[in-house]
């Protein structure tokens, strides 16, 4: 019996020694890249007949999309954001007018000094699609505002603090802000802070600080906090550019949302009061999210997940 169980134990250790071999190794699944993004399509419609309360049928629509483009390895960190929007609305004896009009581009490189710190480096563009009217986009009043007039370059160094996906802060003290106004008819001294008639552009340095923080309200329910201040180095530096934007999502089901954004700005070129902007929607709106982020302490924008 010992003659037969000596081979067969011998057999058996090299059989499983060989299979421990030819393994393969754990491989990283984890991918660099990850994108999040949500695509929407908000619809709304008023219809009037022998109301004795009165209105006006209409119809309108808003669509936009908003993206995030995080490339995270090691010590680098490279986020993108993508923000475009545009909506119109058509009342009966009114005519067509435009609700919603953004377009907001932004990219920014980190190299990770400490934790959560970055030497950090970037640029932003903001401006919008079509042009603007005085009397509420009545293409028969002063047109005040088209595409890149005015127009925001901002490109900047500091440091940026991460510490997890629900926020993120960057300073820069060295800041070049670019103000272009390619419409003819905008150029003239006074106009978004032009100096001369016929100026297309402004260029200001100085400090910019910007930040995003993001709120799970409760499931489904998310808010979404952007915020940003800028100073003028060359110029008047107690004239602060302010803006906040605060975006609630509240999610009924995968393909089914509403939004309810708030803008609030006050720029002393543009107009020396506050501005406000509110939109509500209900409508479709369809989240991407491919890719998991590197980093053990981030969540990987959970307020997008499905």
């Amino acid at each position: 019996m010992k003659k037969i169980l000596l081979p067969l134990s011998i057999f058996i250790g090299i059989l499983l020694s060989a299979q421990e071999k030819s393994e393969a190794p754990a491989i990283d699944t984890t991918k660099a890249w990850s994108i999040q993004g949500q695509n929407t399509l908000m619809l709304n419609q008023a219809a009037f007949s022998n109301w004795v309360g009165g209105g006006a049928n209409n119809v309108g629509w808003l669509a936009g999309v908003n993206y995030n483009l995080t490339y995270e390895k090691g010590k680098d960190l490279w986020e993108n954001i993508i923000i475009l929007g545009y909506g119109q609305n058509n009342t009966k004896g009114v005519g067509t007018r435009k609700t919603q009009d953004v377009i907001n581009l932004s990219t920014n490189y980190g190299r990770e000094f400490a934790k959560h710190w970055y030497i950090s480096a970037g640029a932003s563009l903001q401006t919008q699609f079509a042009a603007g009217y005085e009397d509420g986009n009545n293409p028969e009043a002063p047109k005040i505002s088209n595409f890149m007039a005015p127009g925001y370059v901002n490109v900047g160094a500091g440091v940026t603090y991460r510490p997890n996906d629900n926020f993120t802060m960057t300073l820069r003290p060295a800041n070049a802000r670019w103000t272009f106004v390619l419409d003819d008819d905008l150029q003239y001294a006074g106009t978004y802070g032009l100096k001369n008639d016929g100026d297309s552009s402004l260029f200001q340095f100085g400090f910019l600080g910007t930040a995003i923080y993001k709120v799970k309200i409760m499931e489904n329910i998310n808010l979404i906090n952007t915020g940003s201040v800028f100073s003028n180095y060359l110029d008047h530096p107690e004239r602060l550019v302010l803006s906040y934007s605060g975006v609630l999502n509240m999610k009924i089901n995968k393909f089914i949302s509403t939004n309810v954004t708030l803008d609030l700005l006050y720029d002393h070129n543009q107009i020396q009061k506050t501005q406000l902007k509110q939109t509500l929607g209900v409508g479709f709106a369809y989240n991407l999210e491919n890719g998991k982020k590197r980093s053990e302490n981030k969540e990987n924008q959970s307020w997008l997940k499905k």
